[in-house]
């Protein structure tokens, strides 16, 4: 069995680790890269490896930065089965069809800022932009989508199959297992996905993985602890008030699926106990929306306290102040509202979507608050927020920041340092190797460490591209 780590090695976006077995080819994940546009767009328009040699797709969750690229792998010739679970597939039912219109409407917006220039300067020769893939290529790899249950032992090829835990990190999302027999011998390799958090809403805690001999595990807080002692309903009390008082309104740059919908029950729940004042609160993300449907659909990822909800018969993604916008007009119309409100809005790095309008509404006022509710990769537009820049771009124009900025830690769905070492303390004493990705070099240098100190156990950062042997 040989890895080759194709994403997600040094940074945290682009999740991608070719298998290979017996002359068959598998990938875990197939994410896009997210970061600065012109890296971006060179990382995500080409493979390194042949699409159309791939046997099969195992996907841990539906987030962007690890389903994001499978329309283009598609498009460029892969036409194997696609793995995952029911939830994560219907979530990828809506949100590679809404990266594939974002795709589209990049490549629109580039030619349209060439043709300028070209006016400009008649010897500018560049061609045109196509886009990565189209909201069409998006519904030919939706047509590829095998769902499997948790728990479920599925066969890849003779002596080679995986099997899924729940990760807890959001709906749908798992570790995955695979056991490769040959022989008398059996070699099993773990791929941790995003590890979620006891106790976050909705969904269920993370489920333990089997012994394994190899492990690949994320390590996006590594050295990093989120705030303990401290209640995130306190927390996000005591932001809304501040900001109702100061007669501002509170901008929520929010993943839109995971994130949006825990924000949105704790929302509802603060509003039930009347902790916080009678101001609007709008969901701004067509994709949100959407997701949250999807959220609705499957209770049966729920944790005990969601299910309490619904056997109580209340919904806990509508109440009374929520409202879901669905169009363009209704979006604009948030601009014009002359009292407080609350809009969560995508993208969750403030890369894209509707909430960029948003930010360059409202961050020149100082009433305002910016609340940062998850994890910013390096580069994106909310890194330099939460970093403190005093001006950011946006549509190609500087926009001062006058904002308060917030940031909310206890909802992040990532496990930090010591829930990473907790998760792995059942599984450690039988592994041979760890190979940490998903986390920038420092954060995986410090897990690195402390899995060596507390464990024994040899923890190893691959390269881009590096391909390693398992015995």
């Amino acid at each position: 069995m040989r890895i080759t780590f194709r994403g997600a090695t040094r940074t945290v976006t682009g999740s991608k680790h070719q298998i290979e077995v017996d002359g068959r080819s598998y990938l875990l994940d197939c994410g896009l890269f997210q970061g600065r546009r012109k890296e971006s767009r060179e990382l995500n328009s080409r493979f390194a490896f042949d699409p159309a040699q791939l046997d099969a797709v195992v996907l841990s969750h539906s987030h962007i930065d690890h389903s994001g690229a499978l329309p283009a792998l598609v498009k460029r010739g892969f036409e194997g089965p696609i793995y995952t679970t029911p939830a994560s597939a219907d979530l990828c039912s809506r949100m590679l069809l809404d990266s594939g219109h974002i795709q589209e409407k990049d490549a629109e917006y580039l030619n349209r800022r060439r043709s300028r220039r070209r006016r400009i300067d008649p010897d500018f020769n560049s061609g045109e932009v196509q886009p990565l893939y189209t909201k069409d290529d998006a519904e030919r790899s939706l047509k590829q989508f095998k769902s499997v249950d948790y728990r479920t032992p599925t066969p890849l090829a003779d002596g080679l199959s995986y099997e899924c835990y729940d990760a807890g990190h959001i709906l749908g999302s798992s570790s995955v297992t695979l056991h490769y027999r040959k022989g008398d011998k059996t070699t099993r390799l773990v791929f941790s996905g995003d590890v979620g958090r006891a106790g976050l809403p909705i969904i269920r805690d993370p489920q333990p993985v089997p012994p394994a001999d190899y492990l690949i595990m994320e390590s996006t807080y590594g050295g990093r602890l989120h705030r303990r002692g401290t209640d995130v309903k306190d927390q996000l009390e005591r932001v809304v008030r501040t900001t109702v008082e100061r007669g501002g309104n509170m901008i929520v740059p929010a993943f839109a699926v995971g994130r949006t919908q825990q924000l949105v029950i704790l929302l509802n729940e603060l509003t039930q106990e009347d902790r916080i004042p009678e101001i609007p609160i709008f969901v701004d993300s067509p994709l949100a929306t959407n997701a949250t449907e999807i959220y609705q659909a499957h209770p049966e990822c729920y944790d005990a306290e969601a299910r309490t909800h619904l056997l109580d018969q209340r919904d806990p993604f509508a109440f009374g102040r929520l409202r879901y916008t669905r169009n363009v007009e209704e979006s604009k119309a948030l601009n014009d509202l002359d009292y407080p409100f609350i809009v969560i809005s995508a993208s969750g790095m403030c890369e894209a979507g509707r909430v960029l309008h948003h930010l360059k509404n409202h961050l020149p006022d100082p009433r305002n608050t910016v609340l940062i509710t998850g994890y910013q990769a390096e580069h994106t537009l909310g890194r330099k927020i939460l970093e403190g820049h005093r001006e950011v771009p946006i549509f190609g124009q500087e926009v001062t920041v006058r904002a308060q900025v917030e940031k909310l830690n206890e909802l992040s769905a990532h496990a930090d340092h010591d829930e990473l070492l907790q998760w792995l303390a059942p599984i450690a004493p039988g592994l041979k190797k760890i190979f940490l990705v998903h986390g920038e070099l420092g954060p995986a240098e410090k897990l690195r460490d402390a899995i060596k100190e507390r464990y024994g156990v040899q923890a190893y950062i691959p390269n881009v591209n590096e391909s390693v042997d398992l015995s």
